[in-house]
């Protein structure tokens, strides 16, 4: 029989490192130094050691919770800021697993940030418990009351006020943790393997911020606001593992469909799962983003029957006028970007 307290043991239980305090790497003729910033709970597994190393320490955690973080918990603050430092509004992202399962910016000056953290949230309420949340701005006491209405592991943020913080505290669990906005610091990301070799490649930067770096290649063009939801998929779409198709509208994601190993099912998970949840009628008129060329039309077909209104995608199918005649015929708007932009962490 299965021994479920100890389990429960292990996901709370630190596993002792002992990795060096520092690693050096040379790369050419320049050599970097890394020193051991923070030791994880553990790694990608309970039971497994790991560390953060830096030139500086990353993050101030001013709530430990019970258990410190975990490897997960690092990586999803990580990444949530890698795709909130692309928006100059409040922005919020609940991330699991590295993924983003809800992503919104305020839509107009002044709109509360309790309101974003709500869009987020309710983007996708069944992936939110338990996530990691991210958000580009200073938590007020309003702001922290809203993220604590549901359970949810950890919150970072650049700074929090003291009635944020004093709110928080009554979490046994949360962990809180103040950073600042990413800057990058090399031209290049390199990960090392067990096996003993390495990848070195340069990080991926879109080229698309604005109309005039898409081309249209349907009858009918995107109107305004279809625009503003198809630059703020296709940038959430960049921060989510491929294959990855995102559905947003009035600046807040509606579905997201990751990691899956052909487009049509992320596209269906990216509309049928807010459907499921009694969302349907809010699909109507919004933005797809797809983070690699529409191969067949099946995919167009299958997200115009949830009144998708207009897609973003690289375009370079041997099908592309296929795909284009298809969105011709539901009246869908297309533009293409001209390049990809896969997540494959």
């Amino acid at each position: 029989m299965v021994d479920a307290p100890r389990l429960r043991k292990m996901y709370r239980t630190a596993t002792e490192e002992k990795f060096p305090s520092k690693i050096k790497v040379s790369v050419g003729d320049a050599e970097i130094s890394l020193e051991k910033v923070y030791s994880l709970r553990y790694g990608d597994n309970p039971g497994y050691p790991a560390a953060i190393f830096a030139e500086a320490p990353l993050f101030k955690e001013l709530k430990t919770g019970k258990h410190g973080l975990s490897k997960t918990n690092f990586e999803d603050i990580y990444r949530a800021h890698l795709l909130l430092r692309n928006f100059s509004r409040p922005a919020c992202a609940y991330m699991k697993h590295l993924n983003p399962s809800g992503v919104a910016i305020a839509q107009v000056e002044g709109m509360p940030l309790r309101t974003v953290i709500a869009e987020a949230r309710e983007a996708d309420s069944q992936a939110a418990f338990g996530a990691t949340v991210g958000i580009n701005s200073r938590v007020n006491g309003e702001a922290a009351e809203e993220l604590i209405r549901t359970y949810i592991d950890c919150v970072s943020a650049y700074s929090f006020d003291e009635s944020a913080l004093t709110l928080f505290g009554e979490r046994k669990d949360l962990r809180v943790v103040q950073v600042a906005p990413l800057v990058d610091v090399a031209g290049f990301n390199l990960c090392f393997y067990s096996q003993g070799f390495a990848t070195m490649a340069e990080p991926y930067r879109s080229a698309i911020k604005s109309k005039s770096d898409v081309t249209i290649v349907t009858k009918r063009s995107p109107t305004e606001a279809e625009y503003d939801d198809l630059f703020f998929s296709w940038t959430v779409c960049a921060h989510v593992r491929s294959n990855a198709v995102v559905v947003s509208k009035n600046g807040c994601t509606l579905g997201i469909g990751a990691g899956q190993q052909d487009r049509v099912t992320s596209a269906r998970l990216a509309v049928e799962k807010p459907a499921d949840m009694g969302r349907r009628e809010r699909l109507a008129g919004a933005a797809a983003a797809s983070d690699g060329y529409i191969p067949f039309r099946d995919t167009v077909d299958l997200i115009a029957k949830y009144g998708i209104s207009a897609i973003i995608q690289p375009g370079g199918s041997v099908r592309d006028q296929e795909v284009i005649d298809a969105c011709d015929q539901h009246a869908i708007a297309m533009v293409f970007t001209g390049e990809r932009c896969f997540s494959h962490f």
